[in-house]
C-alpha cells in the first residue's frame, strides 16, 4: 500500500473511532437528581451530570415552552444559582447566551457536573410549583438537555421532602431504586410531569389488560368508586374509536384544585376537586375535561400535525391544525360520554349549542379563519385576545369542533352512514403514526378526510381557512337534526353595557361590540356616574333596559381615566339566536340511521 493511501485510510479510521466514541457518548443517560430540602422557599434544587464529547465548549439549553401548553413560557428565567464542575471538581467557566442557553467552556473535560436551582412562583397546570404541602415539575421547566442531543436517555431521582411519602409520574420506574425513573429521550422526560407529596391513589382498572392509576393532591371527599367505574366506561369507549391502546401504563395525575390540564403521551395532569363530583352538572363538566385529557393521548400525541414533533423547543412549533388537535378533541368529549352511557342525548346535543352561541355571539368569528386562530395560538393564546375591547379573534376549542361535527355528518351523509369521522382518526392513526411514524401535513388530513368521504369537501375546508358563514342547517339535517337560527328581537330597549358594582362604583365589565353603547364610546372600565341626572344602577344602564324602547335616548356621564365625559345614547334593539338543537319529527332513513348511530338513546 502506497504511503499516501494509508495515510488516509488512517485518517478514516481515526475519524470513524472518534465518531463512534462520540455516539457510545451520546448513549450514555443524562443523570439528575432532584431535591426540595426546604419547600417553603418554593425552590427545587437540580445536580446533572453527564458525559460529554472532546469539544472544548458544551451549551446547555431549558426549553422555553412544554409540549401540551402552546405558549411561550420563559422557563429559564427561574434558573439561578448556576454552577459548573468538571469529574474532578474544578470549576468551569460559563456564560449565558440569550433567553435559555448556558455555553460552558469545559476544556478537556469529559464529565460535566452542574447543579442551580429553579424557583417556582405561580401555582398553573403549565408551571412547576413547590410549596409546604406537595409538589409539581413540569420536566421542561426544570431539567436542561445539551444542545443538539435531545435523543439521549435520561434518568431522573426524586428526593421528597423528608415529611412526603409518594412521587408519581408516567415515566417509567428503575427496578429496585425508590423514586428513580427513566426516560429513553428528552421529548418523552419533557413529557411527563411529576407530582410529589402525601398522595392518594384510587384503586386503578384495566382495559384490555393495560393498568390505569388516579392518584393525587388534596383530591377532596366524593363517590371514588362510583368515579373510577365512570372513568373506566371513558378510557373503554374512546380507545373503541381507534382500536389500539398505546401504552404500557396510563397515569391520570390529580394536581389539586384549580383549573386547567394538560395531556401527555401516557399520562395527563389535571386540576381536581371531588367536592364538584356530587353536584350533577359539575360532575359532567369534570368528566368531560378529563375525557378531553384523555382522548388527546391519541389526538395530538400520536395522531398529530408534522409540525408538532420533533418540537422546536426554543421557538415553539406553530402549525395551522390545532382546531384538529384540540378542537376535534372537544368534539369528542360528547360524544365519548354518551357512547359510555354517562350522557344522554339531550345533554349531548346541548353541549353543542352551548359551542354554537358562544362562537356566534364572538366578532372575532368574521375576522380570523380556523387556520389563522391555530397559527397564532403563540401570541393571541388559546382562547383568542380576550383581553382587547374589540376581540378580532376566536378560539378553536369553539368553532374546531363545531366544524368536526360538520365534517362528521357530510362524511356520515355521503356514505349512507357506512364511514364517519371516526373513520378518519383510525387512518390517520394507522397510516402516520403507526405505519410512518410521523405527524400528518394539512394536504394529507385533507386527502384522507375526502377518501374517506369519497368526495370533495371543499366547504368543510372553506370553513377552516376562512371566515365563511357555516351552513348549520343543511349539514345538520344530514344528521336528522334541526338547529334554530332564526334572529328573535328581544323585549325592552338595547345599551349593549355589562356592568358590576364594585366599591359603591358601577364599573363597565364589557360593551357588545358595535352596539349603541359602543358607537357612544363607551368601554370596559369607564365608570357610570350617573344617567340621565339619576343615579346610575346595574339596571338602568343593563345591556337591556325593560322600560325604555328602542330610539330613546339616555346621557350617561362616565369616568374615563378619571376624566369625566358626557355620552349620549341613541337605545336600540337586539336580536338573538336560540341555537336550540332537536331531532326533526319525520326523519327519512338514512337521517334517522346517523342520528340512532351518532347520539345514542338510553
Amino acid at each position: 500500500m502506497k504511503r499516501n493511501a494509508f495515510y488516509q485510510w488512517l485518517f478514516i479510521i481515526i475519524l470513524l473511532f472518534k465518531s463512534l466514541t462520540a455516539f457510545a457518548q451520546n448513549q450514555e443517560p443524562v443523570h439528575f437528581i432532584v431535591s426540595m430540602e426546604n419547600p417553603a422557599n418554593h425552590t427545587f434544587h437540580v445536580m446533572m451530570e453527564c458525559k460529554v464529547g472532546v469539544h472544548e465548549t458544551a451549551t446547555l439549553k431549558m426549553p422555553a415552552w412544554s409540549p401540551g401548553y402552546y405558549q411561550i413560557m420563559d422557563f429559564a428565567d427561574a434558573v439561578g444559582n448556576f454552577d459548573a464542575k468538571d469529574e474532578a471538581g474544578n470549576t468551569l467557566k460559563f456564560e449565558k447566551k440569550g433567553k435559555n442557553a448556558w455555553h460552558i467552556s469545559k476544556g478537556k473535560a469529559s464529565v460535566l457536573k452542574i447543579e442551580y436551582d429553579v424557583k417556582t412562583t405561580k401555582q398553573f397546570v403549565g408551571t412547576s410549583y413547590l410549596d409546604e404541602e406537595h409538589g409539581y415539575i413540569i420536566p421542561a421547566g426544570v431539567f436542561f438537555h445539551l444542545d443538539n442531543e435531545i435523543k439521549r436517555p435520561a434518568e431522573v431521582v426524586v428526593k421528597p421532602f423528608e415529611k412526603w411519602k409518594n412521587a408519581a409520574t408516567g415515566l417509567d420506574s428503575v427496578a429496585g431504586k425508590s423514586y428513580t425513573y427513566t426516560a429513553p429521550d428528552f421529548d418523552i422526560l419533557y413529557d411527563s410531569p411529576i407530582l410529589i407529596g402525601n398522595l392518594e391513589e384510587l384503586p386503578a382498572f384495566e382495559v384490555k389488560g393495560i393498568p390505569h392509576r388516579f392518584i393525587g393532591y388534596k383530591m377532596g371527599d366524593f363517590d371514588k368508586v362510583r368515579f373510577m367505574a365512570d372513568l373506566k366506561k371513558i378510557v373503554e369507549a374512546a380507545s373503541n374509536i381507534i382500536g389500539d391502546i398505546p401504552y404500557k401504563q396510563y397515569t391520570f395525575l390529580a394536581i389539586g384544585p384549580g383549573g386547567g390540564g394538560i395531556e401527555h403521551l401516557n399520562s395527563t395532569t389535571i386540576t381536581f376537586d371531588g367536592a364538584r363530583l356530587k353536584v350533577p352538572a359539575a360532575r359532567m363538566r369534570v368528566l368531560s375535561f378529563i375525557t378531553h385529557e384523555y382522548f388527546h393521548h391519541y389526538n395530538v400525541k400520536r395522531i398529530r400535525p408534522i409540525e408538532l414533533g420533533p418540537f422546536n423547543y426554543d421557538q415553539g412549533s406553530k402549525t395551522n391544525m390545532l382546531w384538529v388537535s384540540e378542537g376535534i378533541s372537544v368534539y369528542y368529549e360528547p360524544l365519548i360520554l354518551n357512547r359510555a352511557g354517562l350522557m344522554t342525548q339531550e345533554q349531548l346535543l346541548n353541549a353543542f349549542k352551548t359551542l354554537a352561541l358562544s362562537f356566534e355571539t364572538q366578532p372575532g368569528r368574521l375576522y380570523q379563519s380556523l387556520a389563522q386562530a391555530s397559527a397564532e395560538t403563540w401570541s393571541d393564546g388559546p382562547n383568542g385576545r380576550k383581553a382587547d375591547e374589540f376581540n378580532k379573534t376566536i378560539s378553536y376549542y369553539e368553532k374546531g369542533p363545531i366544524v368536526g361535527m360538520l365534517l362528521d355528518f357530510k362524511i356520515r351523509h355521503e356514505t349512507k352512514n357506512k364511514k364517519s369521522l371516526d373513520d378518519v382518526m383510525r387512518t390517520l392513526y394507522q397510516e402516520f403514526y403507526q405505519k410512518q411514524k410521523r405527524g400528518f401535513t394539512e394536504s394529507e388530513f385533507r386527502r384522507v378526510s375526502e377518501k374517506i368521504a369519497g368526495t370533495t369537501l371543499d366547504e368543510i375546508f372553506h370553513y377552516v381557512y376562512t371566515t365563511k358563514e357555516l351552513d348549520y342547517t343543511k349539514y345538520f339535517n344530514y344528521a336528522g337534526l334541526e338547529i334554530d337560527t332564526t334572529p328573535k328581537i328581544v323585549s325592552g330597549a338595547y345599551s349593549g353595557i355589562n356592568s358590576k358594582l364594585q366599591n359603591d362604583s358601577l364599573i363597565v365589565t364589557s360593551v357588545d361590540w358595535n352596539s349603541p353603547a359602543w358607537k357612544a364610546g363607551v368601554r370596559r372600565g369607564n365608570v357610570v356616574l350617573d344617567i340621565d341626572g339619576a343615579g346610575a344602577t346595574d339596571k338602568n344602564t343593563a345591556n337591556i333596559i325593560p322600560d325604555k324602547k328602542a330610539g330613546d335616548k339616555v346621557v350617561l356621564n362616565v369616568l374615563k381615566k378619571d376624566t369625566k365625559h358626557t355620552v349620549h345614547i341613541v337605545l336600540g334593539t337586539k336580536s338573538d339566536r336560540s341555537f336550540d338543537i332537536r331531532p326533526i319529527e319525520k326523519p327519512d332513513k338514512l337521517q334517522a340511521a346517523i342520528l340512532k348511530d351518532w347520539g345514542k338513546l338510553f
